[in-house]
């Protein structure tokens, strides 16, 4: 019913309609596709979520969550700190923001501080809290040290 297809070793193909970070290696073993982790919308979570990859929340989340992606859909709600590389919010969110990139939809409902390097909100959106923008840290200036040598009067003899 299925024939596999011959290919040449090592070579990569995307498969078509799928996502970049979906791709099949036809020299034989396949790389697994970065796929968002999901809290449905009839799921409430109690306690911390922590990971590297990509998080999609259309339910609840009662704790703070550490993510690369954060996509907060417009049932989502998140009583928490959050923090993330991107941060796109359509649902609520009660808690401190840290992220470069935030965008908030017109949904968006914010009751916290929001740390960022670029922010967006949409007409709309509700946001109470402060807007702080990343600083860079200064880097620090080398200490010289120097002896004090007098060139008055005295120092002529």
């Amino acid at each position: 019913m299925f024939s596999k297809q011959q290919a040449r070793a090592n070579s990569t193909t995307q498969l078509a309609g799928a996502p970049a970070t979906a791709s099949v290696d036809l020299g034989g073993a396949r790389k697994p596709a970065k796929i968002a982790s999901v809290i449905a919308d009839d799921v409430a979570f109690e306690g911390a979520v922590i990971g590297e990859g990509e998080l999609h929340v259309d339910g609840v989340v009662r704790g703070d969550v550490r993510v690369a992606r954060l996509t907060l859909g417009e049932t989502g709600c998140i009583e928490g700190s959050v923090q993330a590389e991107t941060i796109e919010a359509r649902g609520r969110i009660v808690g401190s923001v840290v992220a470069k990139n935030v965008r908030l939809y017109a949904t968006a409902y914010v009751d916290g501080d929001i740390t960022h390097e670029q922010l967006s909100i949409e007409n709309g959106a509700f946001f109470q809290g402060r807007s702080l923008k990343f600083q860079r840290q200064a880097q620090a200036q080398p200490v010289i040290e120097a002896e004090v040598v007098n060139l008055g009067p005295a120092a002529a003899e």
